[in-house]
């Protein structure tokens, strides 16, 4: 009797052996099962370690002097040199250049979304003839190099007064960008069922009321996304700044740094200093609405 039930205990430790061995080979086959789970921690440890590292030495580089960046560039600050903050808010007029990039951020978010929107509604959600025609065109212009139409561009803007004015910059920010962001929500557009606007005309809305009641709300992850890509975009821009502005009073941040150099010089910890308040307000905004960028760059994704 004891031998029996020896024997029972036996094979039901090994069939219960099996059986979990068996249940382990299966998740560790299954398609990101157990054994790819520490390649991808890996993987995102260094995208993670890629991203972070060249903003901690610029954090770093901020609080050294000139002497000590040729000597110690990527360790700690032996003197914490607060001083390259003041003297880059000074010389480079960083309150005013910030006054001036929100101006045109907010005034090209705006004419973006307005243009952007109303072309993409069009092609989404009416009958257009040429829809692809259209789509292949903007594809091509934003594939061409704004560079190409820089001298008719700049006589054209100094014959109608939109030379050295933020609204005449505005302009063109708006311009470059409405290609990207119409091909942008078109997709959102297109990923609304059509039997929502159907239901609103049988209700009696008509199409500007379906536009702005119903298709305007559903889409606003797509404007979210477009506006956060297109103000990152203009805040950064130098080229067309450096260019359509002249006065000191109208430059945008992002010029700031042209006023750190001495001769055939830089002063690089106040350069640092000024990049670090630059990307400051940058990083803020991206971590407050990385949950709808990052959600509507993968809505427009899967419904593209």
């Amino acid at each position: 009797m004891t031998s029996a039930t020896n024997t029972d205990r036996v094979l039901h430790k090994t069939g219960g052996g099996r059986r979990s061995k068996r249940s382990n080979e299966r998740l560790d086959s299954r398609p990101g099962g157990l054994k790819r789970a520490p390649i991808s921690v890996v993987v995102l440890i260094l995208l993670g370690l890629f991203a972070i590292l060249p903003v901690l030495v610029l954090f770093l580089n901020a609080f050294k002097s000139d002497t000590e960046l040729a000597t110690n560039p990527l360790g700690l600050p032996q003197t914490w040199n607060f001083s390259n903050f003041a003297t880059a808010w000074t010389e480079g007029q960083l309150g005013q250049g910030l006054g001036n990039s929100a101006i045109l951020v907010a005034g090209t978010i705006i004419g973006v979304w307005i243009c952007a929107g109303m072309a993409a509604y069009a092609l989404a959600r009416l009958r257009v003839p040429f829809k692809r025609g259209i789509a292949f065109y903007l594809l091509i212009v934003i594939s061409l190099p704004a560079q190409m139409f820089l001298v008719p561009l700049f006589f054209l803007w100094t014959n109608l007064g939109l030379y050295d004015n933020l609204f005449g910059l505005i302009l063109i920010y708006t311009a470059l960008n409405v290609p990207f962001a119409t091909l942008l929500l078109e997709t959102f557009f297109a990923g609304i069922p059509k039997e929502l606007d159907e239901a609103a005309r049988l209700d009696g809305a008509n199409e500007w009321q379906v536009a702005t009641k119903i298709m305007l709300p559903l889409a606003r992850p797509g404007f979210l996304t477009a506006g956060l890509v297109v103000g990152l975009a203009v805040y950064g821009e130098l080229f067309f700044a450096v260019i359509f502005i002249s006065s000191p009073n109208n430059l945008p941040i992002s010029t700031a740094f042209l006023s750190f150099q001495q001769g055939f010089t830089r002063l690089y910890g106040v350069t640092d200093a000024a990049g670090l308040i630059m990307i400051v307000p940058v990083i803020l905004l991206f971590l407050l609405m990385q949950r709808s960028f990052i959600s509507g760059l993968a809505s427009s994704g899967v419904k593209g």
